[in-house]
């Protein structure tokens, strides 16, 4: 097939073939759109919107928020917080599927070498702060005395390493966030529904086997790379469920032209109407997360520089994809500006060969996305070049 219809068949499989923004979307659409995509991906940037909102906005429009907050709720018993894309919202039947991950992490597997001594020579300091969790109640990092954190958003106190062994290791659950998105850990039992907690364990195998198909029939069309990046599979992890599920039929093997690998194509992915709306995308949106496929898929080359000093950003700090009529056509960095009540657009970026207008529609979504976050204006700092990142003034 041609590229064109395996973007068409990809866009289809992610929301945006069909979709009608016209009236505000109930729980029902919501909890649906979430069970399509397979997680949110969770982020603590909060330059714009937490990144977890950001893809039912592309898709649905101005829903509520706080719809999407109390979903999230463990008190809910529909979503739960864990390890997929990185920390993700996941829905709660995904949780039996990824236990073997929390047992790799009680032997000290799969996580980050900060964390790898709370599996062994400093287990006692793990129990010891689980001991407490189950005596006391629900416990965030902050509210353990010791010494103090260096500045820095990566930089741990070492009770914060020890709660997220823990929670890696699937031995406490995130009961919610608060203040600034600081995790608040619980004892699972406390947490997750028991009927979840009861199912039987699957072997790894069969486990990564469903999550593999569950990636497939997200992205509708993919390479052996994408499929494992959507729920973080290393390349031994994937190989045999890939296998396995080409022999049951529920991948079929096909040609992309002008794909250097293999393809993918779910069994019951669709190629659906061509996309003819328009949806600003979130740096963390299944559509664009996996930065090779969105080059191979739209011919857009895009990358997250928010840890790009500010003097070498070619683009910007927080910047949005503009997908428009199925193709990536622009790019703006925002900044929500709360203190003033503006959506404040940074620099803009129109691609080579964008339509005539691109900068009309892109403006009415960023109306819409403005008023989605009760901001009162948009604020253009720099106007859209078709030729050069345009720079604030």
């Amino acid at each position: 097939m041609s590229n064109p219809e395996g973007r068409r068949i990809a866009l289809a499989a992610q929301g945006f073939a069909a979709r009608s923004r016209s009236a505000v979307p109930g729980v029902a659409q919501i909890r649906r759109e979430i069970g399509r995509l397979g997680l949110l991906q969770i982020d603590s940037v909060n330059v714009l919107v937490r990144a977890h909102y950001m893809p039912l906005f592309s898709r649905l429009g101005t829903y509520d928020r706080g719809t999407l907050d109390a979903l999230a709720a463990a008190s809910s018993k529909c979503f739960f917080e864990y390890w997929g894309h990185e920390a993700s919202l996941l829905p709660i039947d995904l949780h039996p599927l990824l236990r073997w991950r929390m047992d790799q992490a009680r032997e000290g597997r799969g996580v980050w070498d900060r964390l790898e001594p709370f599996a062994g020579e400093r287990r006692a300091e793990a129990d010891a702060l689980l001991a407490r969790i189950e005596r006391e109640g629900p416990l965030a990092a902050s509210e353990i005395s010791g010494p103090k954190a260096t500045k820095g958003m990566w930089v741990w106190s070492e009770a914060k390493h020890a709660l997220e062994w823990l929670f890696w290791a699937g031995l406490v659950a995130s009961t919610h966030r608060r203040g600034s998105f600081e995790r608040v850990y619980d004892l699972p039992e406390r947490v997750l529904p028991r009927a979840v907690l009861a199912r039987p364990t699957p072997d790894p195998v069969d486990a990564r086997r469903e999550l593999v198909a569950r990636s497939a029939q997200a992205l509708g069309i993919a390479t052996a790379n994408d499929l494992r990046d959507y729920y973080r599979l290393s390349p031994a992890d994937a190989r045999l469920p890939i296998d396995q599920l080409v022999e049951e039929g529920v991948l079929v093997p096909v040609r992309v032209r002008g794909w250097q690998q293999q393809a993918y194509l779910h069994k019951d992915a669709r190629p659906g109407r061509r996309h003819s709306g328009a949806a600003l995308l979130s740096p963390f949106d299944p559509v664009v997360w996996h930065r090779p496929r969105t080059e191979r898929l739209f011919g857009f080359r895009y990358r997250l520089e928010i840890y790009t000093p500010a003097h070498k950003r070619e683009h910007g700090y927080y910047v949005l994809p503009f997908l428009m009529d199925g193709a990536l056509v622009a790019r703006v960095d925002l900044k929500a500006d709360r203190k003033v009540g503006a959506l404040v657009v940074l620099r803009a970026h129109l691609e080579p060969g964008a339509p005539a207008d691109t900068m009309e529609r892109l403006l009415a979504e960023l109306d819409s996305m403005a008023g989605w976050l009760g901001l009162s204006d948009v604020s253009i700092r720099s106007p859209a070049d078709p030729t050069r990142t345009a720079s604030p003034s």
